[in-house]
């Protein structure tokens, strides 16, 4: 299983596909590795029809949600100039791996 350049919460670009012409960055919303693909926010919209559940309180009908596209289908925006960018690994000086952007070299993971 290869490493993932997105994570959970990045902003990314669509840069293949059908949606490739929106070129706002959108929101990762889960990540699935051993597939490699990627759930964005308002990306590859299907239409689902679901049968009505009273217990878990669904309405039937045509519902509208977003579908996962594949990992090479989108690039990570960089932070400082809001570009998108490849991904680059740096160890810091306390020893951990972090994501960098390859233009900017700004560190794409948030501090834990």
């Amino acid at each position: 299983m290869p490493k993932c350049n997105v994570h959970k919460d990045d902003m990314v670009v669509v840069i293949s596909g059908k949606d490739r012409d929106r070129t706002e960055p959108k929101r990762v919303l889960r990540v699935y590795p051993k597939t490699e693909r990627v759930l964005v926010e308002g990306v590859n919209v299907i239409k689902r029809h679901t049968r009505p559940n009273p217990q878990q309180n669904i309405k039937g009908g045509i519902v509208e949600r977003e579908s996962p596209i594949h990992m090479s289908n989108v690039m990570v925006v960089d932070p400082e100039t809001g570009r998108p960018t490849r991904v680059g690994r740096k160890r810091l000086e306390d020893g951990r791996w972090v994501r960098v952007a390859k233009q900017s070299g700004a560190v794409l993971d948030k501090k834990k």
